[in-house]
């Protein structure tokens, strides 16, 4: 069986590794680059635009991101902004306004100390009274109570995202920029070993393909591909499914909540899907599945490959369970999966964005939603909130950037940097940053 060679393989085909196929492409001086993606499409996982949240967080309306979180995720969302404002023609996104809502005193009261500390990170961020959510989300104040207090923070900076066809576009220019760049799909990598000498060979049932430097970026299977190698070990993967609710016209923009920090994103939202503005979303409903891949029975081997029930897995998911707020929570969305009735407890979250909402007007998106695999380490007996990363000899294993999709560029900076060093390699980010960066 023939061998082909590279400097740099990625495995992976979503927007986290196109984006370091396109960075690496662009502005590196590496000239033999491989992307390996198991479907026979690129971005058909968590990427598709039926997956995700199809949202830019930049860290103005996500609650539990203190101002240097803010600051940092920023940085990284602009990236992508600037990115899908030089392809205009390719159709990446749709744009209208954004806001996180407060409802009540006491959240009216932290919305406000918030905005005092954001404002000048976020010019854009206005506050909006309720006669002026009114004006431009109606539905928002349609049957409230008079006397609850109401407050949003509005950006018109509300992207509703199409990261599938982003990732695509990564690729496209990627294979343009005038270096070998080969695409693998359908091509599903079973191991990767390390070669004496240096470097390894990725194996599939019908290919090996040799490189110098790897790049992982394939959710929870990168924790897989990392035990493999003897990384990570002290960590487990948590997979939590989101999915959503949706109904008809019921916002015109990208509606947030506030967030309880110790459940980052778990706060109710509602928005408009990117290519049916018609279409309103609500999520996420999550919980907590044995598997990797959403519809994906095979990768519930993959789960229980990693957990084994480990006594040290066991005990962990026991910890977090002991605490109230964590319990509460998962206790919630197995009851808005029971028929009839869990979308009647529902009824009752969604209508803290829209008052009058009914419950024939809601109905469960079976179609959208996607895994995203939560790290526990086994050592700390805890949950590992945000960016998880592994970084060994030649080789970078991708599982969960944080916040997600919306970090790609940032991510694939901080990944070529690596790479680059890895290999002795030249990366221009000073022109990186000429094409992308904000000033």
């Amino acid at each position: 069986m023939k061998t082909k060679k590279y400097d740099v393989a990625i495995i992976g085909g979503g927007v986290i590794g196109t984006g370091i196929l396109y960075t690496l492409s662009k502005y590196t001086d590496i000239e033999n680059i491989a992307l390996i993606e198991k479907e026979k499409e690129l971005a058909q996982g968590v990427s598709h635009k039926t997956n995700n949240s199809q949202t830019l967080h930049f860290g103005d309306i996500e609650t539990n991101y203190d101002v240097e979180k803010s600051r940092k995720v920023k940085q990284d969302a602009d990236l992508v902004k600037n990115y899908v404002h030089r392809h205009e023609d390719e159709d990446l996104y749709s744009k209208d306004h954004k806001m996180v809502l407060a409802v009540g005193k006491d959240e009216v009261e932290r919305l406000e100390e918030r905005y005092e500390k954001y404002k000048e990170l976020f010019p854009e961020l206005k506050k909006y009274n309720k006669e002026q959510i009114a004006e431009i989300e109606p539905r928002l104040v349609e049957g409230r109570d008079e006397d609850t207090e109401l407050l949003a923070l509005v950006s018109p900076d509300g992207y509703r995202m199409n990261f599938g066809k982003i990732a695509e576009s990564f690729a496209k220019y990627a294979q343009e920029a005038g270096k070998n760049v080969d695409i693998y799909l359908n091509t599903k990598i079973k191991k990767i070993n390390k070669k004496d000498g240096g470097g390894y060979i990725l194996e599939n049932e019908g290919k090996k393909i040799e490189a110098d430097v790897v790049a992982v970026c394939t959710g929870g299977y990168s924790l897989n591909f990392a035990y493999q190698l003897g990384y990570g070990k002290e960590l487990i993967i948590l997979p939590v499914e989101g999915s959503f609710f949706k109904a008809k016209n019921m916002v015109n923009g990208k509606v947030y909540m506030m967030q309880d920090p110790k459940l980052p994103f778990a706060a109710i939202h509602a928005d408009a899907d990117v290519e049916n503005v018609k279409e309103t979303r609500f999520g996420p409903v999550s919980r907590v599945l044995p598997m990797l891949e959403k519809g994906n029975l095979k990768s519930v081997k993959d789960f229980f490959d990693i957990f084994e029930f480990r006594l040290d897995a066991v005990l962990s998911l026991f910890n977090i369970l002991l605490d109230w707020t964590y319990f509460r929570y998962v206790l919630m969305q197995l009851i808005y999966d029971i028929p009839f009735l869990g979308k009647y407890f529902y009824l009752r979250e969604a209508r803290k964005i829209i008052p009058n909402i009914r419950y024939s007007d809601l109905k469960m998106a079976k179609d959208i939603g996607g895994i995203r695999p939560q790290i526990v380490n086994v050592e700390k007996k805890g949950l590992e909130l945000g960016e998880a990363k592994i970084t060994g000899e030649n080789i970078i294993f991708n599982i969960t950037p944080s916040p997600g999709a919306s970090v790609c560029l940032g991510n694939a900076r901080k990944d070529v940097k690596q790479i680059t060093e890895f290999l002795g390699k030249n990366f221009d980010e000073e022109r990186f940053k000429e094409d992308l960066a904000d000033s």
